[in-house]
């Protein structure tokens, strides 16, 4: 664990940072147009590129040194906040920048991502999988807590460069971190040498695998549909707060700071958890149900007494349901060719959101906030449960989004091949010529040492 908490202390650091840039934005960005379509673009744009580097990035991530592809990615996304910081100090800022600079943030994103969670196998042993990926909930939630806080009060004082600067700072702290610590590559295992051929084959080898085993592709379908939902309705959650509130930062930021909370909770009880003897498949479906209750009772919400315990209890579900699902691949998919088998899920992920924050922008605009107008085509329907002010159309989008989250819970276990995934397909196991976790590491794993972590690092 020592190696991976090196690196996750130093990336929960800059993820704090990056939450307080990306929360400025967003306020500046409505605050130039009043738009919920500008809003969603930028997270439109910032998806868009996990459809095309997907692929690419899962056979870089197998191929290439992971450390270094992770220390490039990082640096990429400090430069771009330097270009962004320098055009707002000279008057040039436009929202279109925003457009690019998250597209092509996204894109190393991506591959950070891809190569941090498939070097995840070769610094922790199996069992630690669930506490492992609740640590990294830990990161999210955390980082969702503390961002939107400072930036939501620093906004007004030292205003976006000076939140900027903090997140250059927290940056050079991930970087450092992670420049100490030692990834060793995964060993090598028979798909793993089978694979090895040329470039398209391994591109399009993710999905050869699940279409080999139906079970995991259709968990994977399951998780994509759960997230193309989720972001439609996701896409809108900044517009629809500030819309109801008077466009107040304050408030955005608190129900912001209510998502870490909850998320903190939910990481906090899988990381001690650890999953116990049930099949994970249940923390999985039951947490995308009850996710999907909150939304709906936030999506009805018109203040902070609706909206902040309904985020907390949202957020809670999410490190649950994560930390399930990453346990299950994690188990299933051998090492060595996780990056391909990932960055599949993660493109069929990447068409699905970003189309749905495309849609999502237009959706409220132009049809449901007209409609939810009074005498609006839907004002007569609706308007007795979520009232015809601004905000109304966006808060329909919203709450039927969340009950879609809530029937996909039910479908997957409706459905045999979603139930019964982890006796359906079997894990991984190391063949004779490969190495063991314990071995690649050349560090003596202690029994039950996550607990200390645990205690020593509890955040969300």
């Amino acid at each position: 664990m020592r190696t991976f908490l090196r690196i996750w202390s130093g990336q929960t650091v800059s993820q704090i940072g990056s939450r307080m840039t990306n929360f400025g934005l967003t306020l500046w960005i409505w605050g130039q147009t009043g738009k919920a379509t500008s809003v969603s673009l930028m997270v439109f744009f910032s998806l868009l590129p996990m459809v095309f580097i997907a692929p690419i990035a899962g056979v870089l991530v197998d191929r290439w040194n992971r450390k270094i592809l992770m220390l490039g990615s990082d640096s990429v996304a400090g430069l771009s906040t330097v270009v962004l910081l320098i055009l707002y100090l000279t008057g040039h800022l436009e929202i279109w920048h925003l457009y690019i600079t998250s597209a092509i943030n996204m894109t190393f994103s991506q591959l950070q991502t891809i190569a941090f969670s498939a070097s995840i196998s070769v610094l922790v042993p199996p069992e630690q999988y669930s506490r492992v990926s609740g640590l990294r909930f830990i990161t999210n939630y955390g980082a969702s807590i503390i961002g939107p806080a400072f930036a939501g009060v620093l906004y007004y004082t030292v205003k976006l460069p000076g939140i900027m600067a903090i997140d250059l700072l927290t940056l050079s702290i991930g970087l450092s971190t992670l420049a100490m610590a030692r990834i060793p590559r995964a060993a090598e295992t028979e798909a793993g040498r089978e694979s090895r051929q040329n470039w398209w084959t391994e591109i399009s080898y993710g999905f050869h695998y699940l279409r080999a085993r139906p079970s995991l592709l259709a968990l994977s379908l399951t998780v994509v549909t759960f997230w193309f939902v989720h972001d439609l309705g996701g896409a809108l959650y900044a517009p629809l707060v500030l819309a109801r509130s008077g466009d107040s930062a304050r408030t955005l930021a608190t129900v912001s700071t209510a998502a870490g909370l909850g998320g903190v909770t939910g990481a906090i009880f899988m990381s001690a958890w650890g999953g116990g003897k049930f099949r994970r498949i249940h923390p999985f479906l039951i947490g995308t149900i009850g996710a999907g209750i909150a939304k709906t009772i936030f999506g009805f919400g018109q203040s902070l007494v609706v909206w902040f315990p309904a985020q907390i209890f949202s957020s809670f579900n999410f490190p649950i349901r994560g930390g399930a699902i990453d346990s299950i691949w994690m188990s299933k998919v051998e090492p060595d060719i996780q990056g391909r088998v990932f960055a599949f899920n993660q493109l069929l992920e990447g068409i699905l959101t970003a189309s749905a924050t495309l849609m999502a922008g237009p959706l409220a605009d132009q049809v449901f906030e007209p409609a939810m107008r009074p005498n609006g085509s839907l004002s007569g329907i609706f308007g007795w449960l979520v009232g015809t002010g601004t905000g109304s159309g966006i808060a329909v989008i919203y709450i039927s989004m969340a009950l879609m989250m809530i029937a996909i819970g039910l479908v997957g276990y409706m459905l045999p091949a979603v139930r019964n995934v982890e006796k359906i397909a079997p894990d991984y196991t190391i063949g004779e010529n490969t190495s063991s976790i314990e071995s690649q590491i050349q560090i003596p794993i202690v029994p039950h040492m996550e607990l200390e972590v645990i205690n020593a690092f509890s955040e969300s």
